[in-house]
């Protein structure tokens, strides 16, 4: 797993990403890296999902953990661990991974309507985490997980040129600084779906707590991370955060990632252990 990350450090955050998908939905189980079927559009073909990346490395893994040690290792443990030691190797903290969960046969393209998404406010937040057992600890620590990685433009376009439905290019999100919304627009034009951004611009690739800093300068890439400022308890951690303390981020981060990872997890005889990742047994 580490080689693969040394190989291509870029997939250092689409790992960490896709943990996330995976456990908000139907917990930690695997289901983000089941195909689609003709009969069922899966979970990693919805759109929020469309633009994961790492698939093709999880199998590689798992086609080495099967030959040396077959039906023991679960696709949902091997995302587990792989997301733990992209944040390790982006110079973030690490954590143990409690093993044993097992993979789940079912994924359902509808059922990613449990993701937060870049648009929600900080209600919306709190609601979609506290279902899945977090708390606006977690909300907010977990929320640094954008400190590494990148973005499309198509994932910020509203805030630049749409934000209310006017569609014309006064119509920008206020809560976020125009300086920065002049140089985002400068790479992303309103109908670009391929351009990256950098979510930590500077540092993208290393796990930091500059994210925070950029988040009190409004100057984070989705309106998500601005709601941080809306509720007392998070604005709190964020203005905290942004100048340093990153030994007590990295432990709490630490903390809340074993937490997420242990979402309605499969066990004992529930689900089964896939010989391939992306097709159930």
């Amino acid at each position: 797993m580490i080689q693969i990350l040394k190989v291509a450090p870029s997939l250092a955050a689409p790992f960490l990403r896709m943990h996330f998908h995976d456990c908000f939905v139907r917990g930690c189980d695997g289901s983000v890296l089941l195909n689609s079927t003709k009969t069922n559009v899966a979970e990693r073909d919805a759109i929020p999902n469309i633009s994961l990346r790492g698939f093709s490395a999880i199998e590689r893994v798992k086609a080495k953990l099967e030959a040396a040690c077959p039906n023991t290792v679960s696709c949902a443990d091997v995302l587990a661990l792989m997301a733990r030691d992209s944040v390790w190797l982006s110079k973030g903290p690490t954590w143990p991974v409690w093993l044993g969960r097992r993979d789940g046969r079912i994924s359902i393209a509808n059922e990613t309507d449990q993701l937060p998404p870049p648009q929600a406010n900080i209600t919306e937040l709190i609601q979609m985490f506290s279902v899945k057992g977090l708390g606006l600890k977690d909300l907010v620590v977990l929320s640094g997980a954008h400190t590494i990685g990148t973005a499309k433009c198509a994932t910020i376009s509203d805030r630049l040129y749409n934000f209310t439905g006017l569609d014309n290019l006064n119509d920008v999100d206020p809560f976020m600084d125009k300086h920065y919304i002049d140089k985002l627009r400068s790479k992303c034009s309103p109908t670009d779906n391929t351009t990256l951004i950098e979510m930590d611009p500077g540092s993208y690739k290393t796990f930091d707590t500059s994210y925070y800093n950029y988040v009190v300068k409004r100057r984070s890439a989705f309106h998500s991370d601005w709601a941080l400022l809306t509720d007392s308890f998070t604005r709190a951690y964020v203005l905290k955060h942004a100048n340093g303390f990153e030994t007590e981020f990295f432990q709490d981060f630490a903390d809340s990632m074993i937490k997420m990872g242990n979402i309605d997890v499969l066990t004992g005889s529930q689900g089964e252990i896939r010989k391939k990742c992306y097709i159930v047994n």
